[in-house]
């Protein structure tokens, strides 16, 4: 008994000094007052997806080899595009049906580090401003290299996608991508948006780290579909387009005399209306032919639209 009291005694005392394990806090809606994005991980991949771990998943998910995007296979279907909620804006309609071919989406939209390898390699120019609306050293800053590159024309978005063996998708491939093979509202379904679904509304002020939503995925996988940052697509804006729209894989007008482009999702900014996965915006796209640097070749650029690329299957 002598000789096991102190072994004893040694144990309490090695109890009551012990670090105590960490607790977990619980999620919580961001602050009001945020103004500048928080930190972000190692790199991008680790935010959107582990590495394939079984043939399935080796053919619905694959990184680029260019500049490391993940992407995540959308496969041929009908795509049931168009207004067909109470919101829809008059040039959603007539609400119709597509056929889309299979094709690979980037699951992420584009980062500030995934556009400089591209600046670095002499194949895109610098976005049209370094900052957001509130920070003035956003593009080639550290801590925002996983948030989405801003103030890029439609010309530079599709400079970056074609150097990076893709191309800016079609609107029609976009919202395939984004509403899967139902008549969802949102990418996620038909939940009111809030703060665990996606950046909008000025919930956060600022962009956020892409992949932060893993709620708000689409039914294939991709994220930020809806808010953060409105993206590019392809295709020239038309309003009274889906009057006359192909039946299977459309690709908008030939031509258009405003030269404006159709921008999908949503940004941080905006509000539930529009962010819903058939919500049409037209902003200025560019003019390659003209003189270069001058307006009608930048045409309009933003600190609210960013985008993603695409590539055939």
């Amino acid at each position: 008994m002598k000789k096991i009291l102190p072994i004893l005694l040694a144990l309490l005392a090695a109890c009551s000094t012990a670090t105590p394990l960490p607790t977990v806090a619980p999620a919580s809606p961001p602050s009001p007052a945020t103004s500048a994005p928080t930190s972000v991980p190692a790199n991008t991949a680790e935010v959107a997806a582990p590495s394939p771990t079984s043939t399935l998943e080796a053919q619905t998910f694959r990184f680029s080899s260019a500049d490391g995007m993940p992407q995540v296979y959308i496969p041929a279907g009908i795509l049931h595009m168009g207004g067909y909620d109470a919101r829809a804006a008059p040039d959603e309609f007539p609400a119709h049906e597509v056929a889309i071919d299979a094709f690979w989406m980037d699951q992420l939209e584009v980062t500030t580090a995934m556009y400089a390898l591209c600046v670095s390699a002499g194949a895109c120019d610098l976005p049209q401003n370094p900052g957001t609306a509130r920070i003035a050293n956003y593009f080639g800053n550290p801590e925002f290299k996983d948030y989405p590159v801003i103030y890029v024309t439609w010309g530079q978005a599709k400079t970056y996608c074609e150097w990076a063996n893709r191309r800016l998708p079609a609107e029609a491939e976009w919202e395939r991508a984004a509403r899967g093979d139902d008549m969802r509202s949102f990418p996620w379904g038909e939940d009111k948006p809030d703060w665990r679904f996606a950046n909008f509304n000025m919930l956060v002020t600022d962009t956020s780290r892409v992949g932060s939503y893993a709620m708000g995925a689409s039914p294939f996988g991709a994220l930020d579909m809806a808010g953060n940052v409105a993206e590019w697509t392809n295709d020239f804006y038309d309003f009274d387009f889906y009057l006359t729209s192909p039946l299977a894989n459309p690709l908008g007008p030939e031509s258009s005399s405003s030269l404006n482009r159709v921008v999908r999702g949503g940004s941080l900014g905006d509000a539930e209306i529009n962010i819903r996965v058939s919500k049409r915006s037209s902003v200025r796209g560019s003019s390659m032919n003209s003189a270069p640097g001058s307006k009608t070749y930048l045409g309009d650029f933003s600190p609210r639209i960013g985008f993603r690329c695409a590539d055939d299957e």
